[in-house]
């Protein structure tokens, strides 16, 4: 197994490719962390790893609250001593579909604050602890909207562009301490997150975009994670991954 006795916190995994990343490291013998702001969906994803057998406990957690965040991390070390693997899943897209000059300044700053911010403080606390213990590994959710533009998206593009810059540069600063940092940059990828059907014309553009004409899967996503993760990608560190089908080629 990849992670037999390793212990993997991840964000955002009451749904999608935190979920689905949840199950993949379990069925890789970690023993995982399971936070959301969403109660119902992360006690879900607990309960479905339990019953293959897998060991896991849920935090409700606020990334984009600090004191939230300390919280949380303390009572993951608390319940399993330890965190190797850290994957910062959490974040949040917009309604608001609007030009950079129109876009709207309440959800300019929720969308950096959870995307933005929110990733920043798990890095502080993470990095800290991995310090302490003489190594981890963090794994960044970014986008393709970390590495090149989209329209009508500023908020959203900004705050995964810093994910990216923050990835690169924490592995510069933290690669001789045994600490590897990368970030995952999805294509459009169905879940919670993104509903296609309610995008209609719109998401018939997209997908004919990508060159493999079609969306992604989260298992992929979730695939992707599972190697960047383990000792397989041992001298992988600040590299922003796109998994994309081919769009940003």
């Amino acid at each position: 197994m990849l992670h037999q006795d390793k212990v993997a916190l991840i964000t955002g995994a009451g749904s999608g490719i935190g979920r689905n990343t949840a199950y993949t490291l379990a069925a890789e013998g970690a023993r995982i962390v399971v936070t959301d702001i969403n109660q119902e969906g992360g006690q879900e994803t607990v309960e479905n790893i339990k019953s293959k057998g897998g060991d896991a406990f849920f935090i409700k957690n606020n990334v984009a609250d600090w004191d939230d965040v300390q919280h949380m991390f303390r009572s993951a070390v608390d319940h399993y001593g330890r965190i190797d693997i850290a994957v910062n899943n959490a974040g949040i897209g917009s309604p608001d579909f609007a030009k950079t000059a129109d876009k709207a300044l309440e959800d300019w700053d929720r969308i950096i604050a959870v995307n933005q911010t929110g990733v920043f403080y798990c890095m502080k606390v993470e990095l800290t602890h991995m310090l302490k213990q003489g190594g981890g590994c963090i794994i960044n959710i970014a986008s393709i909207a970390g590495i090149r533009g989209l329209p009508n998206a500023s908020a959203y593009v900004a705050s995964k562009h810093a994910v990216v810059g923050l990835t690169r540069t924490a592995a510069m600063e933290y690669a001789k301490r045994n600490i590897r940092v990368n970030a995952l940059c999805p294509v459009f990828t169905p879940s919670g997150l993104f509903k296609p059907e309610l995008y209609g014309e719109i998401a018939d553009k997209l997908k004919a975009g990508i060159p493999m004409k079609r969306f992604s899967d989260v298992q992929e996503m979730a695939d992707a994670i599972n190697w960047l993760a383990s000792d397989k990608a041992s001298f992988v560190t600040g590299h922003a991954l796109p998994v994309d089908g081919g769009l940003t080629a």
